[in-house]
């Protein structure tokens, strides 16, 4: 049997796969088990922060696999301590936990509002959250997305979760009560269709937060590690968090998630409270140091300034209505169906997502402008055929 053979035979069908088996990669370029070369403009979902195999962060990993793979937690290792002290420098956070996905570094974020709610008063335990979120696929982190699409078959789903309107002020007001504890959004609804939230919205959450005792917990899953052209997506709003989640690009292509606490809640989870076996893991850890220490200053700027070209040259392709999302996160809106175009491209060899009824584009921040041209031709080529 081939891959594609093995993998219908043994594998849960819970993804709607492509008829494309990836064997290895080079940077932006991908190549199938037939020898076929696709330009990545998707880039793992936001996970291969670097492309595929860079050399830089294979040696990182590599030497720590030569070195140690696993201890549990009962140990200090120096990968996790390096990468728990670069996250809270940069990002001015005073504590971290890690994990090994987004709905994981989820969970930990939403323990650790309600925690720091129920011990002030057993009743402060709402989280209020968005309508067209996404948050995970665990029954908690499904319980605290915004969409009933996601509230069938596994019942019952974890309670305390109340969904406002995004970018309405009013709604999110009427929503707030002593009761709450926190309120939850991602700044950019990727799996919603990559729509950034208003700076006046959040602005207002701030203040509505501070009103009532309540902590702003950000979803930087897929926004975070560069992908918006800043470290995180909340340093474009000139917010901090009480607390925020990152995960995908975090360790370049290892699982790894990461939930950031602020000076405010920094002792609010203490030992036995909260744990995780692979959380920390050496392995992956070495992969995120070489990922964060990468995107300085200089690098992020020369991923605004690409994504700006990328938008620009979007933005005049005939059938396109418009582009949003910020940095290399990217919806387009088009007059064709937006699965019809993916098909299209993957058989002209160029990877892109979708997102509700947009096409989504995630490419790796270090893409060559020769790559995105090549990229750029074909998503021309297929949205003005069609």
């Amino acid at each position: 049997m081939n891959i594609k053979e093995k993998d219908r035979n043994y594998v849960m069908p819970t993804y709607g796969r492509l008829d494309v088996a990836l064997v290895s990669g080079s940077g932006s370029t991908m190549t199938d088990a037939d020898g076929k070369e696709y330009i990545d403009f998707g880039s793992g979902i936001a996970v291969n922060t670097f492309g595929a195999c860079d050399k830089e962060w294979v040696e990182a990993v590599t030497a720590q696999l030569n070195t140690l793979q696993h201890t549990s937690n009962y140990y200090y290792t120096k990968p996790c301590s390096d990468l728990a002290e670069l996250l809270c420098t940069r990002t001015g956070m005073s504590k971290v936990f890690f994990s090994n996905s987004g709905a994981e570094a989820n969970e930990c974020a939403i323990k650790g509002a309600r925690k720091y709610g129920t011990d002030k008063n057993p009743q402060k335990n709402i989280i209020i959250t968005l309508k067209n979120s996404f948050h995970g696929r665990t029954i908690t982190t499904l319980s605290a997305t915004g969409q009933d699409v996601f509230h069938t078959s596994f019942t019952p789903f974890t309670e305390g979760f109340v969904y406002a309107e995004a970018n309405n002020i009013k709604d999110l007001k009427a929503l707030a009560n002593p009761n709450c504890c926190a309120i939850m959004f991602e700044l950019i609804q990727g799996e919603g269709g990559v729509l950034p939230l208003t700076q006046e919205f959040v602005d207002a959450a701030v203040e509505i937060a501070k009103e009532n005792d309540m902590l702003i917990v950000v979803d930087e899953v897929q926004t975070g590690n560069g992908r918006t052209g800043k470290l995180y997506a909340h340093q474009h709003y000139g917010l901090k968090p009480d607390i925020f989640s990152t995960a995908k690009g975090l360790a370049g292509g290892l699982p790894m998630g990461a939930t950031l606490f602020s000076e405010k809640v920094k002792d609010v989870l203490t030992a036995g409270s909260h744990g995780s076996t692979f959380g920390g893991n050496p392995i992956a850890a070495a992969g995120a140091v070489n990922v964060i220490s990468r995107l300085d200053d200089a690098f992020l700027k020369t991923v605004e300034e690409n994504s700006l070209y990328l938008w620009s040259q979007l933005e005049k392709i005939k059938g396109v209505k418009s582009v949003c999302g910020k940095g290399y996160m990217i919806g387009i809106d088009t007059e064709a169906d937006a699965k019809v175009i993916l098909k299209k491209c993957l058989e002209k060899g160029l990877l892109v997502l979708t997102a509700k009824d947009k096409v989504r584009l995630l490419p790796p921040l270090n893409i060559t402008k020769a790559e995105l041209d090549k990229g750029i031709a074909i998503l021309k080529s297929v949205i003005e055929s069609l």
